[in-house]
């Protein structure tokens, strides 16, 4: 599956307008808790008619209450407890309902809100359409701001709906699929069908979807070690064959897979399936992925979606990462443990590195004055370096602790069918693990870029001893230096192998290792568990041992509260300490073993450097 088609896809409610706001602040004075949809469709036609009951409630005293809905659908009524309501259909794609009082808050209270209209089809978050075969199919797509184009709801990043019901009539022909599970499907006796489906797992407006048209249902069981659920797929006619099948079957080996890995499916009380539209890729609807087609990658892809993005979901835009970097990061755990060979993974882990480090700079976190659609679905940053990223972090950690704190984040009770941010990840990273993620989630999802290593080594013919020298540069000027710990293999003349990590805090940083066989070769970054480019290994046998203590420095105490030594220095040397946003904070002379005094400093990082040296000293 290629991943542009996989974003171009994610990405279709984006293309109307400019990009909205995280939060719209009209609607910070209220938390929905229930909405019940009932709405009239027929995949023959652009158009929608119905009521939406929103039941909520009150954060805030008020006399009004707004919800989103794009302007060019029409509102005919708005009842409140069974009397009319005024509103006011505003240009900025909202309707204000005017309450007959102020409500109080903490108040439970709801509305029902009944229009109709034609959505727009240009934002393709809602779309009637025709198969290939000629079969019409209606289905929508509202990540990120498309929710609105056709119900009237909230889209704020901070506010999930605690349940829906959504009844949906339409010709009987048709079969409706959606999320949740289903209920019932009632022939009305008028040529009319009403399916009822229902969700009781908390969801964003933007994972609400439907897909209708005369689909064949390809319905079993998905069973685990830890679950036992229903599996529902709704396949065009035209589409059901057997390979079809086989990768819908295989959709259960996947699931164990990520249920070993992630934690048990997060909507085990409802279902998972597939139901089938006319755009690439796919969209990770809550328990009901919409699909263009049935590939195992991209299975693979929105599956891990349901715990993250979906059970656990970005609380803005600018956090899209948490989202698609680990729903890419279960592709390589796909394509690791189930679809290729050891080779053929390194092969697709090289290509990843390439691909993202194809330009030197860009931020996995986004920036506020960054914040725009083809932003949020940059392939290369929000896919492909928020994964590698999260395989830096498992090689940081090591598997059985990345993936168990994996498995704890997500039952975190504060972040589970909820919105998280990149530092609520990092905090609990740092919490759940006793190692302190800010430099790392500093340097690579805020800062920019990736390193370069020269590394250099000898070997003492006597001792065995193996002398390494490592020198860093960097793609931007936003990271000062990647502290990192180093994968070093080397093999010996008889066959021999050993590992080694160098743990990397500090330009042209001297290590020594003892190894008891004659090395003929250095590998470094032997299974691509760093994100570099343009790195090199080379043998130096003019690298004597003897430097390893003439040119050992040392900064201590680090972190430190009140002064810093830099040990080892031969001769006095300038030296200058920047703030790590890179303003200068501090410069002089520091003679071998002096105090450099830095009590006034408020807490935080900063970066010193000498002698063509960066060290990172912590302020404490």
């Amino acid at each position: 599956m290629d991943r542009k088609e996989l974003i171009e896809s994610e990405m279709r409610s984006a293309s109307r307008s400019a990009l909205d706001v995280n939060v719209n602040p009209n609607t910070l004075n209220y938390n929905l808790t229930y909405v019940r949809l009932e709405l009239d469709l027929d995949p023959n036609e652009q158009y929608v008619s119905g009521t939406v009951t929103s039941h909520f409630k009150m954060l805030a005293d008020s006399p009004n209450i707004y919800f989103d809905l794009a302007n060019n659908l029409s509102v005919s009524n708005v009842k409140y407890h069974g009397q009319d309501l005024t509103f006011q259909q505003l240009s900025t794609d909202e309707i204000k309902i005017n309450f007959l009082a102020t409500i109080t808050v903490q108040t439970m209270d709801s509305l029902s809100i009944t229009y109709s209209g034609v959505p727009d089809s240009s934002s393709d978050a809602f779309v009637a359409d025709f198969t290939s075969a000629g079969d019409p199919v209606l289905a929508t797509l509202s990540e990120p701001f498309g929710a609105k184009e056709w119900w009237p709801t909230k889209q704020s990043m901070n506010d999930k709906i605690e349940k829906l019901d959504i009844k949906i009539t339409t010709p009987e022909q048709y079969t409706v699929g959606s999320n949740g599970k289903l209920m019932s499907e009632a022939i009305l006796g008028n040529g009319k069908k009403q399916t009822y489906w229902q969700t009781n797992y908390p969801i964003p407006a933007y994972l609400f979807a439907l897909g209708i048209s005369n689909y064949v249902k390809l319905n079993s069981t998905i069973t685990t070690t830890g679950s036992s659920f229903p599996f529902l797929n709704y396949v065009y006619p035209s589409s059901v064959n057997a390979s079809v099948q086989a990768n819908l079957d295989w959709t259960t080996t996947s699931m164990q897979t990520f249920e070993d890995h992630f934690g048990l499916y997060p909507y085990r009380n409802e279902k998972y399936g597939h139901m089938q539209f006319n755009w690439g890729g796919g969209m990770e609807h809550a328990t009901m992925t919409s699909m263009g087609g049935f590939n195992r990658s991209l299975i693979a892809h929105e599956l891990a979606h349901q715990w993250f993005g979906d059970k656990l979901t970005c609380g803005a835009w600018n956090d899209i990462w948490l989202n698609e970097g680990f729903a890419t990061f279960g592709e390589h755990l796909t394509y690791e443990k189930l679809l290729m060979t050891p080779a053929e993974f390194q092969n697709y882990l090289s290509n990843e590195i390439d691909f993202i480090t194809s330009q030197p700079g860009g931020s996995v976190y986004i920036p506020d004055g960054e914040l725009n659609f083809s932003r949020i679905f940059n392939g290369r940053l929000s896919y492909g370096k928020g994964a590698y990223v999260l395989r830096m972090i498992k090689w940081v950690l090591g598997d059985d602790q990345f993936y168990a704190a994996l498995k704890a984040y997500q039952n975190n009770p504060a972040f589970e069918y909820n919105y998280v941010k990149t530092t609520d990840f990092r905090d609990f990273l740092t919490s759940y693990t006793g190692k302190n993620f800010t430099e790392f989630f500093n340097d690579w999802i805020f800062g920019e870029g990736y390193p370069s290593y020269q590394i250099r080594w000898t070997q003492n013919a006597s001792t065995k001893k193996l002398t390494f020298r490592v020198g860093q540069t960097r793609s931007t000027s936003t990271v000062s230096f990647f502290e990192m710990p180093l994968p070093i293999r080397v093999s010996g003349s008889g066959g021999q192998t050993a590992y080694f990590v160098l743990d990397h805090n500090s330009n042209n940083q001297y290590f020594t290792e003892d190894v008891g066989f004659d090395v003929t070769t250095v590998t470094f970054n032997y299974d691509r568990q760093l994100l570099t480019k343009g790195s090199t290994v080379v043998r130096d046998n003019n690298l004597a041992v003897s430097d390893v203590t003439k040119n050992q420095i040392d900064v201590y105490p680090n972190p430190a509260k009140s002064f810093i030594k830099i040990a080892g220095l031969e001769k006095s040397t300038d030296y200058e300490i920047f703030s790590i946003d890179g303003r200068l904070i501090k410069k002089g002379t520091a003679n071998p073993d002096s105090e450099i005094s830095i009590s006034s400093f408020v807490r935080g990082t900063y970066i010193l450097k000498f002698n063509n040296q960066s060290v990172k000293i912590i302020k404490e």
